[in-house]
């Protein structure tokens, strides 16, 4: 029979190489045949929360916290209850969680100790000062938790100090100061200098600001290192559905759409049991997949999840509600997404929604407003995806207002941000957009050209709406002849055909141009699958649309 001695030891060299399974079963086992000390119980607790066994790491902590009090070493029982607070919160326990820091806190107080573990009780402030809109704060937090981790020579708090000033500095505005930092993190964190437990929230967390930055190159860079340091560690439960969700998203941008699928629902899988934090983030994504493919019932479900775990079902819900011809209920949606939003990185992200839905109204005064909006985030951030976001917002706003050549100098120059970020379906989209300006200026080669590359990408991509919006608009071959849902303008020129005008009277009386009546005249047509005025009005009164 293994002697406990034996078990332990295996334990622990499981752990200094990292198999966190193996490292929690021999620990385990010794823990049962005899109580480990304090320092053990921290490799069980850490073990534990690696596997995903957040009972078992609650209960080591806490274990951990009072072995080192009875053995009467108030620094550790400090770190200890740091620890166990600190994954509570995480989880959503608050009220636990913060009782565990707070006795921590007058441990601190009541022994007035200068220790390592006082810096890592500032971190849930800086958190809470960074959440709170108080970034000034959070940054001067972060730096005094940089300084004892340096003072003490503790690598894990210099990285979270580092990582949460870089936080800090993005909030204020400071982007590429904020980016810096985040790559200092990284580096101690490939190199292997911080914790498995840290490496992991640096992951996250260095991740998550790239996205909200806009930053596709190192939002990528860093996913893959996340998912190499994943594989590395087969047992590592913690962070493999975030990894995926982050891996999607980027793969989704990429076009590699079947594979994105495939990560995103695995993300869900996994997050569900027990629901972790970033479920709804997971179900959000996969009804952005869901949408563009076309699969409407799934992707509204998905947005329902989303919304049910705490992430907005915005902008997607709308833009599906655009793509199902629910017009007015998509305007009523953005609309207020966007007028609750006041963070200007959150309505940077609702904004192209925004002007793509009131073009579709016809609401171009509102559309306007928020392409300048969008147009002036993206000159002060410098990032390629939201200039391409701006220019195709501007372009597509100029091409409502009537200005197609004017509109086309900004789609031209999204088409070749687009490509830059590789984002084939965004520079589709924006090839979509250029055909319909050539076609007000009669270039109908350029029409062509572009109408092709555009349906090539979109069959590739399967992405099913888009391609039935392309074969509608330009009348190309395999458009449907049923019901299409007309655009509110669309709707307002059939009204006025029905009356038996002509386009030069509909122009005058809608004020638009005759070639502009001309192309709605003959979207209704296609997607009514009629191909004359009077089968028009018959339709139209047959299925009440007047």
């Amino acid at each position: 029979m293994t002697s406990t001695g034996d078990v332990l030891d295996e334990g622990r060299r499981a752990f200094e190489r990292r198999h966190w399974g193996d490292a929690y079963a021999g620990l385990a086992v010794a823990d049962a045949q005899a109580d480990l000390e304090p320092a053990d119980l921290e490799l069980l607790a850490t073990a534990a929360y690696l596997t995903g066994r957040d009972g078992e790491s609650t209960d080591a902590w806490m274990r951990a916290h009072h072995g080192y009090l009875e053995k009467d070493a108030p620094a550790a029982a400090v770190r200890s209850a740091f620890w166990l607070g600190f994954g509570l919160v995480q989880r959503g326990e608050v009220a636990q969680g913060g009782g565990w820091l707070s006795r921590a806190h007058r441990l601190v107080d009541e022994r007035s100790l200068d220790c390592v573990g006082c810096g890592y009780l500032l971190v849930p402030a800086g958190l809470m000062s960074l959440g709170g809109g108080d970034p000034s704060a959070a940054r001067e937090t972060f730096d005094e938790v940089r300084a004892i981790g340096e003072r003490f020579g503790d690598a894990d708090l210099v990285a979270l100090g580092t990582l949460g000033r870089g936080q800090a500095l993005a909030r204020m505005g400071r982007i590429s100061e904020g980016v810096s930092l985040f790559d200092e993190v990284m580096v101690s964190v490939t190199a292997g200098e911080v914790s498995s437990v840290v490496s992991g929230i640096a992951y996250c967390a260095v991740i998550d600001e790239c996205q909200e930055a806009f930053d596709v190159r190192r939002a990528h860079e860093w996913t893959e290192a996340l998912a190499r340091w994943c594989d590395a560690q087969p047992d590592l439960v913690p962070y493999r559905g975030q990894c995926l969700v982050h891996r999607s998203q980027v793969m989704q941008l990429h076009g590699e759409w079947s594979e994105a699928l495939r990560e995103a629902e695995q993300a869900r899988d996994r997050l569900s049991e027990p629901p972790h934090a970033a479920i709804g983030m997971a179900h959000y994504q996969l009804g952005e997949l869901q949408r563009l493919r076309g699969r409407f019932t799934d992707a509204e479900e998905s947005y329902r999840r989303g919304h049910e775990h705490g992430r907005s079902p915005q902008p997607g819900l709308a833009l599906l509600r655009l793509a199902q011809g629910r017009v007015e209920t998509a305007t009523a949606a953005i609309d207020g997404a966007v007028a609750a939003a006041t963070d200007h990185v959150v309505r940077a992200k609702l904004l192209p929604a925004f002007v793509e839905i009131m073009v579709a109204a016809g609401r171009v005064g509102e559309a306007r407003a928020a392409a300048d909006e969008l147009v002036s985030i993206a000159a002060g951030s410098g990032v390629p995806y939201l200039r391409a976001a701006a220019a195709q917002a501007e372009g597509a706003v100029l091409l409502a207002e009537g200005n197609p050549r004017g509109a086309l100098e900004h789609l031209r120059k999204a088409w070749r941000e687009w490509r830059e970020v590789e984002a084939p379906y965004e520079a589709a989209q924006a090839r979509v957009l250029i055909a319909l300006a050539c076609r007000e200026v009669d270039d109908h080669d350029t029409v062509n050209l572009e109408c092709h590359a555009a349906r090539r990408t979109f069959e590739e991509l399967d992405a099913v709406p888009a391609r039935a919006r392309l074969v509608v608009l330009f009348g190309l071959p395999g458009a449907p002849a049923g019901d299409g849902a007309l655009s509110p303008r669309e709707l307002e020129v059939l009204r006025v055909v029905a009356t038996g005008k002509t386009n030069r009277d509909i122009a005058e009386e809608l004020f638009i141009s005759e070639k502009t009546v001309e192309r709605h005249v003959s979207n209704i047509f296609v997607k009514l699958g009629v191909s004359n005025r009077a089968a028009a009005t018959a339709a139209a009164y047959d299925r009440h649309l007047v």
